[in-house]
Formats: C-alpha cells, structure tokens, sequence
C-alpha cells in the first residue's frame, strides 16, 4: 500500500490470495452481491408461486423466511466455495447463489406432486438426494478431466454467455412479464447504469477504485435516479383493457418499513418452516437428479470461465473438482434450510471476466453481506425493491463478457479445422436447439428436459462426442 498512488486500487484485488483493506473489499464485495441479489430470490418465488405457497393462500410468513434463508445459505456456501472445508469447495473467485436452471424441472415437480407443501416438500427432498449425488460426480471428476480441454470447455463457456445476454435485455426492458416491458423509462434507466460504467471503466484511471468498482458505481447511479424519477413522475399506468398498474420501475420503500431488523434463519420441519417437511419420491428425485448431472457440466464451464477470465489460465483438477463438490453438498445444505439448489452464479463469473477482481476477501465481503441480509430482513429489502432495469444497465455488458470469456478459452491455442468443426456444430446444433425448445417437443420428456432448456447441456455434449470421435493432427 505505501508505494500506491493517490486514488490507486491495490493491485492485490487481482490477486485471488492478496491482502486487501476492507475500505477497498467491502465495495467490490457489494458488486458482486448487486450483480446476484434479484436472480438470487427470482426462482424461489417462482417455485413457491408454482406449489400455491402465496400469501394469499396464508403463506406470507413461510415465504419471508424462505426469502430470508436463500441470502443467507448463498452467502454460506459462497464462503465454502472460497475457502473449502475438506475436498468441498474449489477456492475459486465464484459467487453461489440459488440457480434458474431447475426451474422447469421444478415446475413439472410440482404439477405432478401437487401444490402445498407436500409439493414443495418432494423438492426439497429430491434436492437433498441430488445434492449428494452431483458431489460424488465432483469427487470423481479427476479421470473425466480429459474429456474438457479448452475446446470443449470453450464452447460450454460461449453457452452459457449466450443463454444470459437474453436474460440482461430482459432486465434492461424491466423483467419479463411486467406491463411496461420494453418503456423508455425502463430503458433510460438501464442506459444511464451502463453509460456510467462504461465512463468510469474507460475514462478513468484504470488502477482508481472508480474504474474497479464501476459496475457498483453505475448500479448505485441507476438507482438514485429510479428513486428521483418516483418521486416527480406518474407512478402508474393503465392498460389496455382498462386496468392500472404500477410501472416496473418504481421503487416502493413500503416492503423496507415493514421488513424487521433481526430475524434467525429455520430449518424444514421446524420454527418457521415446520409446514415443509423432506419427501423422498421417486417423481420427484429423478427428473431432479437429472438436472444435477446438467448443472454439474455448467459449473465446469463457469469455473473455466471464471478462472480464464479472470485469472488468465485455465483451471486446476482440484478447483474443478472441489467447485463441483461445494456445488452439490451446497444444495443439500440448501435444501435442508427450505432453499433451491446453490450453484455457481454465472451472472458473477461475467463481472469477474470483466473486472478481473478476483480477490477473495472481496468477494468474501460480498458473502458476509449476504449472510447479514439473510439475518436482517431490513438490509435484505433494500436490496430486493431495486428494479430489475438497474441490474440490467449492468448485465448486458457483464452477460456478454462471459461470451468474450469462452472465445479466449478457444483461442488460447491455434484453431485448426478440427476445433472450428466442433465449435461451430457445438453451438449451432447444440445451442440452437436449447433455444428453440418447441425443436424438441416430439421427443420424450427426459429428453426435452436435456435439450430444451438454456442450451448450455446440448453444446456441451456435443463438443465432448465431437472431441472424442474427430481425430486430431489436423492442421488446415
């Protein structure tokens, strides 16, 4: 620190084991909390909404309390994942959170179990069983290494930044399904987050904390001027048949007022949640237990990508291995709290690519402040009224970063024919049919389940069968 400049960042925030004063960690910490807080509590609202838990249905308080406890296990297994207990945990710059990609399988789960807490209860009793089963995968990830050089992990990489540019022009619009999708309110908003960011990432000092925390900085933008905008604009608007609604942009501090100060987090079965109790049925646990096996290739890819973006190189059998582990043994953790799966937050892999902050009592800071969220409900709605415009002045940019992360894995070294041949049937076959989902709607339901999603699983798949079938040695 005594040979920094004025304003300088220390250059130990690239340092994944550097020291760092908390005056600097605590506000790259909060990026990566901003960056995760909405998608964070998103699927469980959307999973509680599909087994009939609403308030309206008399399940405001089991709500809260499952809200509370996704913050709080995020920033619990997010610790994990940076310093490991045991071989659980791959001491790597990764943010956990609860993960979007079970939402379909969840969603099909709960049709066929039936809404209420029984419903809910199969869930989290499946995510028990496939938690465990996707740590033995990270135990035995060792021998299958070979079957991801950068090529294969290069394409699951570019994947998955395709599957989230979507979500961030989602976001910058004002979320999916809102009445104001697409407004010029909306997207002035998000154009003003990401117009700062570009001004301090670029017209700064590259060293100054104003340019390493300029995605903090231009969400902070963002919100105060959606806050100013509440203040002197209509608050609602009115649709077509009639009907008022409030626009998505508005940020209602009556959710902040009623949130308490301190609440301790329940487990299944008791307290709080004593409604929710672990069912073992094999509906449940099986298309589930699929999707563990998928999540497990994704995170194989957001570690790449993480490790190459931030840390230029690629990553090491343990890293791989222990962020597999702490992302199966999470979940389970997880779900014992009432929680979904908790997996590696690709949203945070793009800040990483694009900051190259890697340090992780930065990203530390930023687990501890979930934690704190999760134990003080007030904190935690601060966070949650922020509207999903805001987030995604930022996404756009971070989503793509992850893109630009997968193409520097595929780089790294020459491409010759062979790799464009599998990079471009990857992508194009495997990616194009997770996009297209309605491609794979005569095929069987498991199967759907595989290919229909995000495409992330069928480029996957594909670069492995790929790498193993077409020889190597060609050069043209």
């Amino acid at each position: 620190m005594a040979n920094l400049k004025p304003n300088e960042t220390n250059p130990a925030v690239f340092d994944f084991n550097g020291k760092l004063p908390l005056s600097q960690a605590i506000p790259l910490g909060l990026q990566h909390v901003m960056a995760m807080f909405v998608g964070n509590l998103t699927p469980l609202i959307i999973i509680m909404g599909a087994c009939g838990l609403t308030a309206d249905a008399g399940f405001g308080a089991l709500r809260t309390a499952l809200l509370q406890n996704a913050m709080l296990i995020a920033g619990i297994v997010t610790l994990v994942q940076l310093f490991s207990i045991g071989p659980c945990g791959g001491k790597v710059p990764i943010i956990m959170g609860t993960s979007s990609g079970f939402l379909g399988v969840m969603q099909s789960v709960a049709a066929i179990m039936g809404s209420g807490v029984i419903g809910y209860g199969a869930i989290m009793g499946a995510s028990i069983i496939g938690g465990i089963f996707e740590g033995v995968l990270g135990a035995c990830l060792k021998p299958l290494r070979r079957f991801f050089p950068p090529v294969v992990t290069g394409c699951v990489v570019m994947a998955i930044g395709l599957s989230l540019i979507p979500v961030g022009i989602n976001y910058i619009a004002g979320g999916s399904g809102t009445k104001d999708f697409g407004s010029l309110p909306n997207l002035f908003i998000g154009m003003v987050v990401l117009i700062v960011i570009l001004i301090l990432k670029h017209f700064t000092n590259p060293k100054s904390m104003l340019s390493t925390a300029s995605i903090l900085i231009g969400i902070i933008a963002g919100y105060i001027v959606a806050i100013i905008m509440t203040l002197v604009l209509p608050n609602t608007g009115v649709t077509a048949d009639g009907a008022e609604y409030t626009y998505a942009w508005v940020v209602n501090f009556q959710q902040v007022k009623e949130a308490a100060w301190f609440s301790l987090p329940s487990f299944i079965g008791f307290g709080k949640l004593s409604e929710i109790k672990p069912i073992f049925d094999f509906r449940a646990i099986l298309p589930i237990g699929i999707m563990f096996i998928v999540t497990a290739v994704e995170t194989v890819g957001d570690i790449s990508g993480c490790i190459e973006g931030g840390m230029d190189r690629e990553p090491t059998d343990s890293e791989l291995s222990g962020g597999v582990i702490c992302d199966g043994l999470g979940s389970t953790f997880a779900a014992l709290f009432g929680v979904l799966p908790n997996t590696s937050f690709s949203q945070n892999v793009g800040l990483v690519s694009m900051t190259k902050v890697v340090n992780r009592t930065a990203l530390s800071c930023g687990a501890v402040f979930l934690i704190l969220c999760g134990l003080c409900p007030k904190i935690a709605a601060i966070m949650s009224i922020m509207p999903q415009a805001v987030l995604g002045g930022a996404a756009v940019m971070m989503f793509a970063s992850i893109l630009v992360s997968g193409i520097q894995l595929v780089t790294k070294h020459p491409i010759t024919a062979r790799e464009i041949t599998i990079i471009s049937v990857a992508l194009g076959l495997g990616y194009g049919l997770g996009s297209n989902s309605s491609a794979t709607a005569f095929f069987p339901y498991y199967v759907q389940l595989i290919f229909g999603g995000s495409g992330i699983v069928p480029a996957a798949l594909v670069a492995i069968l790929l790498n193993i079938l077409i020889p190597e040695g060609q050069e043209s």
